[in-house]
């Protein structure tokens, strides 16, 4: 059963400039009030800028021109914290985890209560296969009570913990990020999942069907949906979800598992 899904769409914290000016002091210590735009020295807003910058590169995948913004970033300001998430981020991407750990290391040396740091950092663990520290990190995170993305982070933590074979531990994550979160569909799905495999067919039902409701439904919602139904012998609600599979997914590894009849794969 894969059950991470949804074409394995996690992920990584992009967002981690909005606001990012008052994460951390002048001097990357911890800073009680925001820094706002009066009293940002000179260093940091071309730092700020250049991170700004940086991501955008990064986001339509100039990494390389992303990596030059992100040196001009940390030449104006040594001790910006977000300049060195993007660079582990991008190195991540570059397949060079040793530079992409640094980084990530580096980051939380200036701020060690950073929950984009935290994250990303742990997604990065989580990729190598250290799932024990990354989730510790996850939930050093989702601890910052001012954290916005906790709803991603312990979804995030969710998929590292089915890696690391924590199924139990992997549903609460869900289900919490589920609560803040209802419309991602990557926590929906695998809430659904988990639930499935452990015989609650009812409670897997309820989240399947509010996904496969919305237009982010796929051939593994519809397929997961459809192994639901039958279980739960709703044979006529399980061949409209057929039927949709084999409109929309002719060419779909589920729809031919559907046809070979592995409902019990």
């Amino acid at each position: 059963m894969a059950l991470i899904g949804m074409g394995a769409a996690i992920v990584i914290s992009t967002g981690l400039l909005s606001g990012c000016a008052g994460t951390q002091g002048v001097n990357g210590a911890s800073s009680a009030e925001p820094i706002t735009e009066s009293d940002e020295p000179d260093t940091r807003k071309r730092a700020r800028l250049r991170t700004t910058l940086a991501t955008s590169y990064f986001e339509q995948g100039q990494d390389t021109v992303a990596l030059d913004e992100i040196k001009q970033a940390l030449v104006a300001d040594v001790n910006y914290g977000p300049a060195y998430v993007l660079r582990g981020l991008v190195y991540m991407r570059l397949n060079n985890p040793g530079l992409s750990e640094d980084s990530f290391r580096r980051a939380l040396q200036i701020n060690a209560k950073d929950p984009d740091a935290l994250h990303n950092y742990g997604w990065f663990l989580c990729s190598v296969k250290r799932e024990k520290e990354a989730v510790e990190l996850f939930s050093r995170a989702v601890a910052n009570p001012t954290y916005s993305g906790q709803a991603k982070t312990l979804m995030t933590k969710g998929v590292c913990e089915i890696r690391a074979g924590l199924f139990k531990d992997a549903e609460e994550s869900f289900a919490r990020s589920y609560q803040l979160d209802s419309t991602n569909p990557v926590a929906g799905y695998n809430l659904a999942a988990l639930l499935f495999k452990r015989g609650e067919s009812e409670r897997a039902q309820f989240y399947i069907r509010r996904l496969n409701a919305t237009e982010l439904a796929n051939a593994e919602t519809l397929w997961l949906g459809i192994k639901i139904e039958k279980q739960m012998k709703n044979q006529e609600v399980a061949d409209q979800l057929a039927q949709q599979l084999q409109k929309r997914f002719p060419d779909s590894n589920e729809l031919k598992a559907y046809r070979r009849g592995a409902f019990y794969e």
